[in-house]
C-alpha cells in the first residue's frame, strides 16, 4: 500500500469502522511513522472531514460522533440526478439553502471520479433553473425546526400573520409539511382552535420547538387532506367558476393546483383560492371553452382586462411596421 491517497482513504475507513484509533496503531496498519498519520489527518481534514484528536504520545483519533461517510458508488445517472436535485432548491422556495448547496457540491465533487464529476459540471454550465414567478421563498430554519418536531413528536409555537397581515401566536400539534403551487404549507392540530390548521410556512415567524410531545394520528393522510382543503387555505379571493369540461378532463388539467373540481350540469365546477387572479383567468380563457362566473366579481374585471389588453396588443401589432 504505497499510494498515499489510498493511505488516506484507508485512515477514513479505520476512523469510520472505531470509535478511536492510536497514531501508533495508525502507524503500525500502514506501515508508516506517526508525522506521516499526522499528515493524513491533516489531510481529511482538509477535505472537511471532523477528525477529533487527543494529546500525548502518539494522540488517538476518531471521527466527530453522528458523522459517517458511506461510499459514494454513484451511477453517472445518479451524480447528475443528485447535482440537478440540490440546485433546484430555489425551485422550491428555499433558495437559502445556496450556501450549503454549494458546499455540498464541492464536496461531492472532491471524492467522485472524473467521469462522474463530468455530470456535476454539466448541471453548472449547460442548464439553467431559475425558480417560477409564483414561487414563494420560506424560512430554511423554519423549516427544519418544523420538520424536526414533526419527526420527533414535539409540539410547537411561533407567530403567524395572516393574509389581512393580521398577527396571532400558535401553538399546535405539527403533522406534516408540504410543498405545492410554490408555496410551503405546514399542517397540525391547532391547541387553541382545537381542530386541524393548514399555515403558509412563510408567514410563520420565530417557530420554537416545545419539549412537550404529542401522539400524531396513525391514519393522517397529508396528502389526501391537502386535496380536500389546500384549494381555500387563506387566499385573497375564493374562486367559483363553472367549464364547460367533462370531469376526468379538468382534473386532469386543473387537479395539480390546488382546484377542486365536481361534476355539474354536463360540466366542471371549479373552486379555489387565490391571491392573484391573473394567471387563472388566462388559464381558464387558454382551455377555449365556455366559462360561467360565480365568485368573485373580480374576477370577471379580471376577464374585462385580459381582453382589452389582448385587443391593444392586437391592434398595436396591425398597425406597428415589420422591421
Amino acid at each position: 500500500m504505497y499510494d498515499p491517497i489510498m493511505r488516506v482513504l484507508t485512515v477514513l475507513e479505520i476512523l469510520q469502522a472505531r470509535d478511536h484509533v492510536t497514531g501508533a496503531e495508525l502507524a503500525e496498519r500502514l506501515e508508516v511513522d506517526l508525522r506521516t498519520v499526522q499528515r493524513y489527518i491533516v489531510r481529511l481534514k482538509d477535505l472537511h472531514i471532523p477528525v477529533d484528536s487527543s494529546p500525548g504520545v502518539g494522540g488517538s483519533y476518531r471521527l466527530k460522533p453522528g458523522f459517517r461517510l458511506p461510499p459514494l458508488l454513484l451511477t453517472n445517472e445518479e451524480a447528475f440526478a443528485l447535482s440537478l436535485g440540490l440546485r433546484a432548491l430555489r425551485q422550491i422556495g428555499l433558495s437559502a439553502f445556496a450556501p450549503a448547496t454549494g458546499s455540498a457540491l464541492e464536496k461531492l465533487g472532491r471524492v467522485l471520479p472524473d467521469t462522474l464529476r463530468d455530470s456535476i459540471h454539466t448541471v453548472e454550465n449547460v442548464i439553467a433553473i431559475e425558480p417560477g414567478p409564483w414561487v414563494v421563498p420560506t424560512s430554511v430554519e423554519c423549516l427544519i425546526r418544523a420538520a424536526s418536531a414533526i419527526r420527533t413528536s414535539k409540539r410547537i409555537r411561533f407567530g403567524y400573520q395572516s393574509h389581512l397581515e393580521a398577527i396571532t401566536n400558535r401553538h399546535i400539534e405539527p403533522y406534516a409539511v408540504l410543498h405545492t403551487d410554490g408555496r410551503w404549507y405546514l399542517i397540525g392540530h391547532c391547541l387553541s382552535r382545537k381542530a386541524l390548521r393548514t399555515f403558509r410556512l412563510d408567514r410563520v415567524t420565530d417557530l420554537e420547538v416545545s419539549a412537550v410531545g404529542f401522539r400524531r394520528p396513525d391514519d393522517f393522510d397529508a396528502r389526501s387532506y391537502l386535496r380536500e382543503r389546500m384549494p381555500f387555505v387563506q387566499s385573497e379571493y375564493q374562486v367559483d367558476v363553472w367549464i364547460d369540461m367533462p370531469l376526468e378532463e379538468a382534473g386532469r388539467m386543473f387537479g395539480p393546483m390546488r382546484v377542486v373540481a365536481e361534476a355539474e350540469n354536463g360540466g366542471t365546477r371549479l373552486r379555489c383560492g387565490r391571491d392573484r387572479l391573473e394567471m387563472f383567468a388566462a388559464l381558464l380563457l387558454a382551455m377555449n371553452r365556455r366559462i360561467i362566473v360565480h365568485s368573485p366579481p373580480e374576477l370577471s374585471d379580471t376577464f374585462r382586462a385580459l381582453a382589452q389588453r389582448a385587443i391593444e396588443v392586437a391592434e398595436e401589432s396591425r398597425t406597428q411596421p415589420l422591421s
